[in-house]
């Protein structure tokens, strides 16, 4: 099979994540400066979140589309990294109204974790579609590398938050900025592969 119908599945996902996200976003009743300043801890999770989420899905879509197929592999690493992601909202608002308590933050940061380790192991299904090449192999360990070091940093602000919430707050911002580029040689070198049949992806 190919990847349209988990392209298509997922990308509906993403956006009930992120619509489901916004809705949490409570109207205050008074209509002053005041009560709009009392809701920035939620509003900046929300931010944050979304920022997590569009990047994920921007990585996401050029990810799959390097893939051959959708196998067993491939749709079952998908759903999990689509669990994980879909806890997003709820560990979103839960630290947006308690955003100076460690367990909240912590519970953030296990969320987003998981959703790194997941798309890591997503990440891994995809590179075995690769493996003939040695150009596309070399560049996959290196990305695998970075997304194993980023869902260890993502783990490493779990015990931080006790520690400080502040240092955890730290890695959830400087993670998105590592990933803000979105990965455009895999999916261009499958385009240049399905370019020229007579050199096919391995």
């Amino acid at each position: 099979m190919n990847t349209s119908r988990v392209e298509a599945f997922s990308d509906g996902v993403f956006a009930i994540i992120i619509t489901i996200m916004v809705l949490e976003l409570q109207v205050p009743r008074e209509a002053t400066l005041a009560a709009l300043v009392k809701l920035a801890p939620v509003f900046l999770s929300y931010v944050l979140s979304f920022l997590v989420v569009a990047i994920m899905w921007v990585n996401h879509h050029h990810l799959l589309y390097a893939a051959k197929r959708a196998d067993a592999r491939l749709l079952w690493s998908n759903n999990v990294l689509l669990f994980w992601l879909s806890l997003i909202p709820f560990a979103t608002r839960y630290m947006g109204v308690n955003s100076t308590v460690p367990f909240a933050v912590a519970l953030y940061g296990a969320d987003l974790a998981s959703c790194a380790f997941a798309f890591t192991w997503l990440r891994y299904c995809v590179n075995l579609h690769h493996l003939a090449d040695e150009e596309l192999s070399a560049y996959n360990r290196g990305k695998l590398r970075k997304s194993a070091y980023s869902a260890t940093l993502y783990a490493s602000s779990v015990p931080l938050a006790y520690v400080s919430v502040y240092l955890s707050f730290i890695i959830f911002v400087l993670i998105p900025v590592l990933y803000f580029l979105p990965e455009r040689k895999l999916a261009e070198r499958a385009i240049e592969k399905r370019d020229h049949p007579a050199d096919p992806i391995a």
